[in-house]
């Protein structure tokens, strides 16, 4: 995936590498991600921003430690940031190692196109797609109709991967194709 990408013109989605003036909109992001999770705290508002705010960092470190030659995307739709996504490409396969998206950009295809971007790509090189999910995430409703399916039980997460062998431009695939 190149940084610049247009990921359809009817739906506009591009990605361009991540900057340090990212980092505040990355932390609200990732903070959106788990208000549900910290709703039924008693936590203040600002015992939760901490939290949030540690975990993000703890997170970011992790994933840069672990993966350093990954690909640090920002997710935009006409010129405004809704996502993320992070990438390593590895010889046997394209590690997916986060996507987001801000709550209010969900339910809109950008997941949908996203993905079958990337499953297009790493088809192209023979590749298979993986990803970590948690059990409990909704997103996993949308792998497993991308032809995902669980390689190995990490207990909170689930290794999901799509062979190299469903994609490709030669068939359908077997990939979902959105009219939005």
């Amino acid at each position: 995936m190149i940084a610049g990408k247009n990921y359809g013109r009817a739906l506009g989605l591009t990605t361009r590498p991540e900057t340090d003036a990212d980092v505040p909109f990355l932390g609200a992001l990732y903070g959106s991600t788990r208000m549900e999770e910290l709703a039924v705290t008693s936590w203040s508002e600002p015992q939760k921003h901490a939290f949030l705010d540690m975990q993000f960092q703890a997170q970011r470190a992790h994933y840069r430690r672990h993966y350093p030659d990954a690909d640090w995307f920002v997710i935009e739709h006409g010129g405004e940031r809704v996502g993320r996504l992070y990438l390593e490409r590895w010889p046997s396969q394209h590690r997916i190692i986060d996507i987001a998206f801000l709550p209010q950009h969900c339910g809109k295809g950008f997941g949908t196109a996203l993905l079958n971007a990337l499953i297009d790509e790493a088809a192209a090189v023979g590749k298979a797609v993986s990803i970590h999910v948690e059990k409990n995430n909704p997103a996993r409703r949308l792998y497993l109709r991308l032809g995902f399916a669980v390689s190995e039980d990490k207990g909170v997460y689930d290794l999901m991967a799509r062979p190299a062998a469903l994609s490709g431009k030669g068939g359908d695939g077997g990939q979902l194709k959105t009219a939005s």
